[in-house]
């Protein structure tokens, strides 16, 4: 029987991510909660800036519950998600806690996803790029 090898999120890895999303917001001025969450999107780790808005901790954790759930970054939900579209009515489901705006993506292992990174309090592009900053660490771990 062949044996599954994956990555699993843990605590050092997602609070390196977490710490490198608030240094990309920082970097760009913006003041924002970052959050890793596993393959259940359980919170792994999590860090909110001095000054950052009160809803961010509540936004990132569920910006990384989203890219987890729907496998795709929070961004690429914004238009499916908009009335009339596909997705409509997607931001009222599960208790609204789905978020459909820039700031959450998946954590891909392969063709599975194992958990994401939201991050909240900036503009949608500083969300989106300090996400991607923690995502990086991640991609550099998972490639090694």
């Amino acid at each position: 029987m062949p044996r599954v090898n994956r990555w699993e999120i843990d605590l050092e890895l997602a609070s390196r991510m977490v710490r490198e999303a608030t240094s990309s917001a920082a970097a760009n001025q913006a003041l924002v909660s970052a959050a890793v969450v596993d393959a259940g999107g359980n919170l792994v780790a999590f860090s909110r800036m001095d000054g950052a808005e009160i809803a961010g901790p509540t936004l990132a954790v569920d910006k990384a519950y989203t890219a987890t759930a729907h496998r795709a970054g929070t961004h690429e939900l914004t238009e499916l998600a908009s009335p009339g579209a596909e997705l409509a009515g997607l931001s009222a489901a599960a208790g609204g806690r789905y978020i459909c705006f820039a700031g959450g993506l998946p954590l891909w292992d392969g063709n599975r996803v194992i958990g994401g990174i939201g991050v909240s309090g900036g503009t949608a592009a500083q969300d989106l790029a300090a996400a991607e900053a923690g995502l990086d660490v991640y991609l550099k771990e998972s490639a090694s």
